[in-house]
């Protein structure tokens, strides 16, 4: 096994070289001036041109690549260009625990929900139920997030009033387990919906495939409950496909939480994306870029380890 998990680390590697080299490329061909962010207009152009030579703007690409590179592995991700003097570092670990809280407790939304609805709808197969579940499952796919959040929003948060709008807490007040919780509840279910419906027609699936073996079909001859089929030996071997869906579902959390923590005002990296996206922060945006890489990478990394212990099948 762990032959297995330093192999696969090791294929990651190659992967993250290239990403952050496509991502290099793309903020050098964006268009301006990140200079223009930070110096005054009037400025003469020999001062402009110190200023570059100071930063090593004037450099050769592959030159200026390398030293961002070795910056990077070491932690350091340089100067936001709109907050001057202020390590981007700094400004990705105050706002990574939000959007790594959102995106935990998104997952668990998303797995509480999906896995009953689709193992139910599999037992119940062409039921008024199952196809109820199956309309919902297709609608929610076709259903912009953003479009759910915001109707949410004015429905329970305007309306009704049971919810903030949006933030991480009340201003002003002390902190608190329900507070934070009561402004988390909304945004994570929101961001949940993107992977709920596709996941449960996964669980669906799946759980149709494994009733269909002749292992269940023996167990149900030897006389035991249905329920005890089901969850005793039908759900284990119909959640092995859907580990590896876990994997899938990181790349659409990291890319939700910039339109969802935009939408809630979620003090996360997707905001903090969003923020420099627009001001032309470009560390900002590359650092933000490289860690997401990362969390898709280990992401499928963990998906591959998790199939591999829990399908005997799997060669190591």
């Amino acid at each position: 096994m762990s032959a297995y998990i330093i192999r696969r680390s090791l294929m990651a590697i190659p992967l993250l070289f290239i990403i952050t080299i496509i991502s290099f490329a793309m903020m050098r061909m964006a268009p301006g001036d990140p200079t223009a962010l930070m110096m005054d207009p009037m400025i003469k152009q020999e001062n402009l041109t110190a200023y570059k030579e100071s930063y090593g703007l004037n450099d050769n690409v592959v030159v200026q690549y390398g030293r961002w590179l070795g910056n990077m592995v070491q932690g350091n991700f340089g100067e936001s260009l709109i907050r001057q003097g202020v390590p981007v570092k700094d400004l990705i670990l105050a706002r990574l625990p939000n959007t790594l809280l959102l995106m935990l407790v998104s997952t668990i939304i998303a797995f509480l929900i999906s896995i009953p609805l689709g193992v139910y709808s599999a037992t119940r197969r062409n039921s008024k139920t199952d196809y109820a579940i199956t309309f919902i499952s297709f609608l929610g796919i076709a259903t912009p997030s953003f479009w759910i959040g915001l109707m949410l929003i004015m429905v329970l948060s305007v309306h009704l009033g049971w919810f903030p709008i949006g933030g991480v807490a009340n201003i002003g007040e002390p902190f608190s387990i329900w507070d934070r919780l009561h402004h988390l509840i909304l945004p994570a279910f929101v961001l949940a919906t993107a992977d709920m419906a596709g996941l449960t027609r996964y669980s669906r699936s799946s759980m149709l495939d494994v009733l269909r073996q002749d292992y269940i079909r023996t167990a149900k001859a030897n006389g035991f409950r249905e329920r005890t089929v089901i969850f005793r030996h039908g759900l284990r071997n119909a959640l092995i496909p859907i580990i590896t869906i876990f994997g899938l579902m990181l790349p659409s959390f990291i890319g939700g939480s910039v339109i969802i923590e935009s939408v809630f005002a979620w003090p996360g990296i997707g905001l903090l994306f969003m923020d420099a996206a627009f001001q032309r922060d470009y560390p900002v945006i590359m650092a933000v870029v490289v860690i997401a890489a990362a969390l898709v990478v280990i992401g499928n990394l963990l998906a591959d380890i998790l199939y591999a212990v829990f399908d005997p099948r799997i060669e190591y």
